[in-house]
C-alpha cells in the first residue's frame, strides 16, 4: 500500500533530471513527490510530511541553502539531501551548516545515490536515541539527546538527527579512539569503504558548537591515522598518534 512506502519530496527545476530521479526511486518501491521551485515545495511541506527530502541547490526563486535553513526552522529531524553542480567545498560546509544530512555532486553515480537514500530512510525509521542520562555534561555543554536541544558556549541550539546519532556515538564511545570507517558505517550507513567529507564537515560543526576554541580541540579530537576521539573532561590527552590542532 502506498502509505507503507516512504514519501521522499524532490526539489529539482532540471526536468529530465527530476524525471529520471523519480523514475529510480519509485523503481526501488518510494513515493515521490517533484516540486520545480523552493517555493512550491515549502508551501507543500506546510500540510505533507515526508520520510526525505532531495534538494538541489540551484533553484529558481529561493535557493537550496535558504529552503534548507526554513525547512529547519519547523523540522529538525526529516533527513535532507542536497545535490549541487558546483564542486566548491565552500558550498558543500554551506549546505551542512544550514541544516543537511549529507551532500552529493552531479553528476553523481546512481547505484551511490540509490545507496545513500537507502542509508538515509534506513536511520530515519530506526533511529531512536536511548538516553544516556536526563541530560550529558561535557566542558560547558549540557546535551539533551531525547529532545534534540542542547546548550553550548554559543547558546542554545536544536540538533539535527544525524547530530544527536554522532553524539550519541561519541558518547557511548567516550574516551576511544573511533575510526571513520565505524562512524560512517555506523552513523550514515555508508560501507565501510567509502570515502566522504562528509563526516569531516560534521566534525568540524560539532567542534564550533562545542569547542572552547574549535581550532583547537579538547572535546573533539582527531586521531591521526585512526579517526575521532570524543573527551569528556577538557584536560586535552596526550597521545602520540593525536593532532587535535589540524583540522579534520
Amino acid at each position: 500500500m502506498n502509505e507503507e512506502k516512504p514519501h521522499i519530496l524532490l526539489v529539482e527545476d532540471e526536468i529530465h533530471l527530476a524525471r529520471g530521479i523519480c523514475f529510480n526511486l519509485e523503481l526501488e518501491g518510494y513515493r515521490v513527490s517533484h516540486m520545480e521551485t523552493g517555493e512550491e515545495a515549502l508551501q507543500r511541506l506546510a500540510y505533507d510530511r515526508f520520510s526525505l527530502i532531495i534538494l538541489d541547490i540551484m533553484l529558481p526563486g529561493i535557493d537550496g541553502f535558504a529552503v534548507c535553513k526554513k525547512i529547519r526552522e519547523f523540522d529538525m529531524r526529516v533527513p535532507i539531501l542536497i545535490l549541487s553542480a558546483r564542486s566548491e567545498e565552500g558550498d558543500r560546509i554551506t549546505g551542512l551548516s544550514a541544516g543537511a544530512d549529507d551532500y552529493l555532486m552531479k553528476p553523481f553515480n546512481l547505484n551511490e545515490f540509490l545507496l545513500r537514500v537507502q542509508g538515509m530512510l534506513k536511520r530515519s525509521a530506526w533511529y531512536r536515541p536511548e538516553p544516556i542520562e536526563e541530560s550529558y555534561r561535557f566542558g560547558e555543554s549540557e546535551v539533551y539527546l531525547l529532545s534534540y536541544h542542547a546548550k553550548t558556549p554559543q547558546g542554545e541550539i536544536d540538533l539535527t538527527e544525524l547530530e544527536v546519532k554522532m553524539l550519541s556515538f561519541f558518547f557511548r564511545n567516550e574516551g576511544k579512539a573511533v575510526s571513520r570507517a565505524d562512524l560512517l558505517e555506523t552513523v550514515w550507513g555508508y560501507s565501510s569503504d567509502t570515502e566522504t567529507r562528509t563526516l569531516d564537515n560534521f566534525i568540524v560543526r560539532l567542534r564550533r558548537y562545542f569547542e572552547p576554541d574549535p581550532s583547537h580541540p579538547v572535546h573533539f579530537q582527531t586521531v591521526r591515522g585512526i579517526g575521532y576521539r570524543f573527551v569528556r573532561e577538557q584536560k586535552r590527552k596526550q597521545d602520540e598518534n593525536q593532532d587535535v590542532g589540524e583540522s579534520p
